[in-house]
């Protein structure tokens, strides 16, 4: 997608939801998009009618941006996202997100779903990303470079910034919600992993494994955004997790989850405007 489009989709977001412009966007993840239409005075805005935006096809992902005023200022929840596994060019992956930073997101919390690869790691735990290790060969910024959106060659050494998971681990702390931290790594899908890949990513420094939120991630990096990735571990990875493998145990997990999930959601988000 071009900059012309990217800044037509944020306009286009402006008018509907009355805000001009929004400072922090959050990405909710597998089976947790629920959380969007719990906050008092959200707007709807359904992905289908804003131009440019691609729909998820992938259950637990709704497919609405809800935008709520949070101390004054606009907070955009993006309640679904598409992944490259159902046929999308990357530049669509990533044009929710960087149409939250052409709207004015200074912040972007990145949640997913993913598999827990690392040492103690249990279905349930929410996890901060530390950094991300690319296992797909692909990259959203492949191709021409447009400056407007940002640099040929971004810095990719803090993605994920220590102050906004120091943070989140304060915020944790108050309203008595565990935060662990991890390295993700980016496998492509739909199929999930297999054992041997799962012990390849592990040596390779990896805690979680999961199908999204990395090429996210480096667009939002690209355009001058800071990250706050958070993990919902839904399952033990192959090879560690004693039953096969399915999505109805993510989105269960998910479910099960979602209680401590909001209220660390309800508390940090006002801290990040």
């Amino acid at each position: 997608m071009t900059y012309e489009a990217i800044t037509a989709a944020a306009a286009d977001i402006a008018r509907r939801t009355g805000r001009p412009s929004h400072r922090l966007a959050v990405v909710l993840g597998s089976g947790l998009s629920a959380y969007a239409a719990s906050l008092p005075g959200a707007v709807e805005v359904p992905y289908r009618e804003i131009p440019g935006f691609p729909i998820p096809k992938v259950e637990g992902h709704s497919g609405s941006l809800f935008s709520a005023d949070l101390g004054g200022a606009g907070v955009m929840i993006l309640a679904g996202r598409v992944h490259s596994y159902e046929g999308w060019d990357l530049s669509d992956v990533v044009f929710a997100v960087r149409t939250a930073v052409a709207s004015g997101c200074a912040t972007v919390v990145l949640t997913n779903a993913a598999g827990g690869v690392g040492d103690g790691m249990a279905p349930g735990d929410l996890v901060l990303i530390r950094d991300h290790v690319n296992l797909t060969a692909r990259n959203p910024l492949a191709g021409p470079n447009d400056d407007r959106l940002g640099p040929r060659f971004p810095d990719m050494s803090s993605v994920y910034p220590g102050e906004l998971r120091d943070l989140a681990r304060r915020v944790g702390r108050r309203v008595g919600v565990t935060l662990g931290e991890g390295v993700y790594a980016w496998f492509p899908g739909p199929s999930y992993e297999t054992p041997a890949e799962v012990q390849m990513a592990k040596r390779l420094g990896a805690d979680l494994v999961g199908m999204s939120t990395v090429p996210e991630a480096i667009a939002v990096r690209h355009m001058g955004g800071r990250v706050l990735g958070i993990s919902l571990v839904t399952n033990l990875a192959a090879g560690i997790s004693p039953t096969p493998l399915s999505h109805e145990e993510v989105t269960a997990t998910a479910d099960a989850a979602r209680e401590r999930f909001t209220r660390l959601l309800d508390a940090l988000l006002p801290e990040l405007m």
